[in-house]
């Protein structure tokens, strides 16, 4: 048996090719939306994709199963289970096989065995893997977002995200439940997750890419719990903000994702268009990094910086019924459009390349920045009230401890909500080390509130300089 692990370490996401040696066929297990590196893997191990699976409908990327149905015609085993909600809709004209709690399908002499773990989500399945050529039992299990490294999949996204209202309680039940037949399986057997560190998909997943069940029975804090009641608290509570656009991924995943063949290609703009556009109120996304862009940037643009947590805050700030402009480097366009699509942000209509920051300024335009400040330059003001501290971590983060006389704002909720903020201050931006902050100041100059700062090294500076920190 050949398996071979992916990794999109920008969403923290773990598909798998499984493929039997002896017959030479394989299957992708939760592929993301570009599959080009599945289909060059296969040809580099002399593989033939025949089948592609998923765990269950996808809420922090888009998925490639159609994708891999409609370019190669590899056969969607996907799961029949949870109520009509949850049904995929996309899969008349496609070899497909709908999967229930006990059903075997093979690959090869690669056996799988569906086992139904509700809790994430209600069609959720995990696999058990078995090579007939050589065993008569499992080897590993594909977990998909049931069970990670040290954490289970989180209940809450449905409600949360997706708004389907008194969901997260009935999953948490139901993440019980499967936890108690997920126990039941043999020490030796490897667990495959979906995710990794970083995944919104949990609130405490581990680095590292596989484990074992018996490990985990060891080690992992949900699987400690024997009382239902202790653990649904437990495992409710302290959940991460859910981003915005994990609404979009359940309902494009579900009705399946446009065809990559069909989707437009952005051109470079010129500057006359960037003036009527910004004019007209376009949303424009400055891509430099934040030092950069704090330095000097076009007025009314917003900064989400080119790292490993672009797509995530594009996905928090993007809308997915309008079009939006990129400004960045040319070398950088093409993978940042292909990392835009990976959560279906199909939208971007055009982009400037970085050197319209110079055009800017040549044709007589000023440029907008904001100050850096430290805890030292600001603490008299923030005791005397001479200035508002607005928090943008994270709620959990929050509680642990903030400065005195504080706001707390989540970053991703601040395009919608900074309105409701004072502006008779001073406005100084904090949050852990400071990147957040930076793109919530770009924000708020953005929508108008242009006496903005930002905190150098966040509250972990403010701490370091043994300033006041309040705790519950």
């Amino acid at each position: 048996m050949l398996l071979k692990y992916f990794y999109h370490s920008k969403l923290a996401h773990a598909p798998y090719m499984v493929g039997c040696q002896a017959t030479g066929e394989a299957i992708i297990i939760d592929p993301g939306r570009n599959v080009k590196s599945y289909l060059e893997e296969a040809q580099a191990q002399d593989m033939r994709i025949i089948a592609v699976t998923e765990t269950h409908i996808h809420a922090d990327y888009l998925s490639g199963a159609r994708e891999l149905a409609e370019q190669i015609g590899a056969k969607l085993y996907l799961s029949d289970e949870g109520d009509e909600n949850w049904k995929y809709g996309y899969l008349e004209g496609y070899d497909h096989q709908l999967l229930k709690d006990g059903d075997t399908f093979k690959i090869g002499n690669i056996q799988f065995e569906v086992m139904h773990t509700p809790g994430h989500t209600p069609e959720h399945i995990s696999l058990l893997v078995t090579d007939r050529a050589g065993a008569d039992k499992p080897m590993g299990i594909f977990t998909g977002d049931f069970v990670f490294v040290g954490d289970v999949g989180r209940p809450d996204l449905l409600e949360r995200a997706a708004g389907i209202a008194n969901t997260a309680e009935i999953g948490a039940h139901q993440m019980f439940a499967s936890l108690q037949r997920f126990k039941t399986l043999p020490d030796y057997l490897q667990v495959w997750p979906a995710h990794g560190a970083g995944s919104a998909c949990g609130k405490a997943l581990g680095a590292i890419p596989s484990t074992t069940v018996g490990y985990e029975k060891l080690f992992n804090v949900a699987l400690s719990y024997t009382n239902e009641t202790t653990f649904v608290k437990a495992l409710l509570d302290g959940q991460p903000e859910p981003p915005k656009y994990f609404a979009m991924m359940k309902k494009l995943n579900k009705e399946g994702p446009a065809l990559l063949n069909s989707l437009p290609s952005p051109q470079e703009l010129s500057f006359d268009q960037l003036q009527h556009l910004l004019a007209d109120g376009a949303t424009v996304i400055d891509t430099r990094p934040i030092a950069k862009f704090g330095k000097g940037h076009i007025p009314g643009t917003i900064n989400i910086p080119y790292d490993s947590s672009f797509i995530t805050w594009a996905g928090w700030f993007l809308d997915y019924a309008a079009p939006f402009y990129l400004i960045a480097g040319s070398n950088q366009i093409t993978e940042m459009i292909e990392d835009l699509a990976y959560i279906g942000l199909d939208n971007a209509t055009g982009y400037f390349e970085t050197e319209i920051i110079e055009t800017w300024t040549q044709q007589g335009h000023a440029l907008e920045s904001y100050q850096d400040t430290t805890p030292q330059e600001i603490a008299e003001q923030v005791k005397n009230g001479q200035v508002l501290v607005l928090d943008v971590r994270a709620a959990s983060e929050w509680e642990e401890g903030h400065i005195p006389s504080a706001q707390h704002l989540m970053l991703g909720y601040l395009p919608d909500q900074c309105k409701a903020l004072s502006t008779d201050k001073p406005v100084v931006v904090q949050c852990e080390a400071g990147t957040r902050s930076a793109i919530g100041a770009s924000i708020l100059q953005a929508k108008g509130i242009t006496n903005v700062k930002n905190l150098k090294g966040g509250i972990s500076n403010w701490a370091a300089a043994n300033l006041p920190i309040e705790r519950k």
